[in-house]
């Protein structure tokens, strides 16, 4: 078998890319729906509903499992990476954001009192997800594994 015929016959890959395509999609319809504007960036771009990080490694956390047993290690593995880009994308990466608004306004301040252009650029301040959109990523993730496997 080519490489390419494993590669797009790997079920656990495949259910994993689904989920991720399906969660970035979500977040363009959902930006489309909430801000009434379209936004193509929303489809690559990291942050919002649903979390496609939690949606892309439940899907191949799950499809692991139904593949190769709850009880294997290899499950075990892909589900305490699960657990840790989960908890990143929640916490650490979510704090990054609200630090990147608060640098921004401090910014913007400064820019404001002083006459001169000040070249620092905005740092990007929609980097990681609340809580309720990496549950609903990692609940989309699962249910797709489930319906690919």
């Amino acid at each position: 078998m080519s490489f390419f015929d494993a590669f797009f016959n790997n079920k656990i890959l495949m259910a994993s890319i689904i989920a991720w395509f399906i969660a970035q999609t979500i977040k363009v319809i959902h930006t489309f729906i909430v801000d009434k504007r379209f936004n193509a960036s929303r489809f690559v771009g990291s942050g919002g509903m649903p979390s496609s990080h939690s949606s892309f490694v439940m899907a191949l956390t799950t499809a692991t499992g139904l593949t190769h047993g709850w009880d294997s290690a290899v499950f075990a593995i892909a589900l305490v990476f699960s657990l840790v880009v989960m908890y990143d994308a929640a916490g650490v990466r979510n704090a990054v954001g609200k630090q990147a608004i608060i640098i921004n306004k401090i910014i913007e301040d400064i820019h404001h009192k002083k006459e001169k252009k000040l070249t620092e650029q905005r740092l990007k301040e929609l980097i990681g997800h609340t809580p309720i959109e990496v549950v609903a990523g990692a609940i989309l993730g699962v249910i797709i594994a489930n319906i690919v496997i």
